[in-house]
């Protein structure tokens, strides 16, 4: 799967699978009645799939304007060069950056969460919430327009952190700074640092040789026995141990991801390719939900716009570009 152009939907099916796929014991109960999106949510519509689960990656918000990681030529690494980087990943390396800081910092600034909207597929996971169907999504993506677009902290996993809060690097110290502050000096060509003890301040993002959130760990252990779906959305699943969610778990959804993108089938997975908007309103449209859907878009986009045109008006700059309608594990190498 492609970070911008496939969903994968898997239904779980524990321990029957762990018998049957594994041990060649009995026959897997069928859970779909096609193997298709049309399955996928005649599934959700017989009232049977009550706890879905998402994980989603850069590919959800390539829309919104924002680069994935790896698309050759426009993804995020190939575009580099001008911070004259050792190695594109050096901007992520937490090592690095308390070396070199600029650099992370002037690509904070053309980032920044509040410039960008959140796109189609933010806003069918908050259908999912509104409608009482998601039990969790598992964000790799650090802009935060899974908040923006209406997930709040108990649906949402940030495994690779957010720009939400920051904290001063220095173990003695770690006070802690909103986003607000952090705008500040990001926008004022100024390296933030401690107003305590003057060292680097750094957005709770997780760099590469960080450890992800306590909470990632503790939350996978009881959200995946429950799921009753995984949709992946806009991933590779090439960074650990985000990635390892879906092999740590293959015993029962029977899925082997393969990196060309290629898939190896169960007889409960599902692949549909396209681009995560395109997918996420066919099955909204497969749900009778597209129409609430594209309405939800628009009144959401114009809430952001008229609250840009208020900022202007008080001379802050905008900030919304358009859209499209446990252990200790480190964060690995992408």
């Amino acid at each position: 799967m492609l970070a911008d152009f496939s969903h994968v939907f898997l239904p779980v099916e524990f321990l029957r699978n762990l018998f049957s796929r594994n041990l060649g014991i009995g026959t897997p109960d069928k859970v779909l009645d096609e193997l298709t999106l049309e399955g996928v949510a005649q599934y959700i519509k017989s009232g049977k799939c009550k706890n879905i689960v998402c994980m989603v990656g850069a590919g959800i918000s390539t829309s919104a304007g924002i680069p994935d990681f790896r698309s050759p030529g426009t993804g995020l690494y190939a575009n580099l060069q001008k911070y004259n980087l050792p190695y594109p990943e050096a901007i992520f390396q937490i090592d690095y950056f308390k070396k070199h800081p600029e650099p992370f910092f002037a690509l904070a600034r053309e980032l920044y969460p509040g410039q960008f909207k959140p796109t189609v597929c933010h806003y069918f996971m908050k259908l999912l919430k509104d409608k009482g169907l998601l039990r969790r999504c598992y964000s790799q993506n650090i802009d935060t327009l899974e908040r923006v677009a209406g997930l709040e902290g108990d649906d949402l996993i940030e495994a690779h952190g957010t720009f939400y809060t920051s904290h001063c690097v220095s173990f003695c110290c770690r006070k802690e700074y909103s986003l607000g502050w952090m705008k500040e000096k990001i926008f004022s060509d100024d390296v933030p640092r401690c107003e305590k003890c003057s060292s680097l301040v750094k957005p709770d993002i997780v760099f590469f040789g960080e450890n992800l959130p306590l909470r990632f760990f503790t939350s996978v252990k009881s959200d995946f026995p429950r799921c009753d779906l995984l949709i992946i959305m806009g991933t590779s699943l090439q960074v650990q141990p985000f990635a390892s969610l879906v092999s740590r778990y293959d015993t029962y959804m029977g899925i082997l991801y393969m990196q060309s993108g290629v898939f190896k089938y169960s007889l409960q997975d599902v692949a549909h390719i396209s681009t995560c908007d395109d997918g996420c309103l066919a099955l909204a449209d497969l749900l009778g939900w597209k129409a609430e859907l594209e309405d939800l878009v628009k009144q959401e986009h114009a809430r952001i716009d008229s609250q840009d045109q208020s900022s202007e008006s008080k001379g802050a700059p905008a900030k919304a570009s358009s859209a499209s309608a446990a252990p200790q594990h480190k964060r690995g190498q992408e």
